[in-house]
């Protein structure tokens, strides 16, 4: 019997896979890295939901892989318009790389990155995780942090220590 169709593992494999062309496809409708990058998130977050719902019922990576880039070929265009950053189209002929994939390749390590640290950061209690917010994240200062969550100074010293400790250990953790 076969195995039940999971849409989040097929689309886990198109994003390992297919990540730089689909920031591409972006970046060639005019967008800078953050942009395209926001775009493929979006062009996934709507294949995803349409594959749970059954609106779209197309099974293997290579049926989905130019419908994905439609997606995120219109997603980056009605981008565009919204934000009126009209740029010239490039040429699709003769594409050679630039150091425009460099600079996607670059945000897309810089995305990554930010969501590990996001799930380690949520792995921390409550209180040392409102320390690592506000000392670290908002920058407010070490007296200002104790008064704000009612503890010594000398407590959210030890609390940001073993934050910083836990988060080591579990990016680490992530990158392996």
């Amino acid at each position: 019997m076969p195995a039940p169709f999971d849409p989040l593992a097929l689309l886990c494999r198109l994003i390992l896979v297919d990540r730089a062309a689909l920031v591409a496809v972006a970046r060639h409708e005019g967008l800078g890295p953050e942009d395209a990058i926001d775009c493929v998130q979006e062009g996934l977050c709507t294949l995803l939901s349409m594959l749970a719902s059954g609106e779209l019922a197309l099974h293997d990576d290579e049926g989905l892989r130019p419908y994905l880039a439609g997606i995120v070929r219109n997603a980056a265009r009605n981008r565009r318009r919204r934000h009126h950053l009209a740029k010239p189209h490039l040429p699709i002929d003769g594409l050679e790389p630039t150091d425009d994939a460099a600079d996607s390749e670059l945000w897309i390590a810089r995305a990554e990155e930010h969501v590990r640290v996001q799930a380690c950061v949520a792995r921390l209690c409550d209180t040392q995780r409102a320390v690592v917010t506000l000392r670290l994240l908002e920058e407010q200062g070490g007296q200002d942090v104790a008064v704000a969550l009612g503890l010594s100074r000398g407590h959210v010293d030890v609390l940001l220590h073993r934050a910083k400790h836990a988060l080591r250990a579990c990016l680490v953790e992530h990158a392996s």
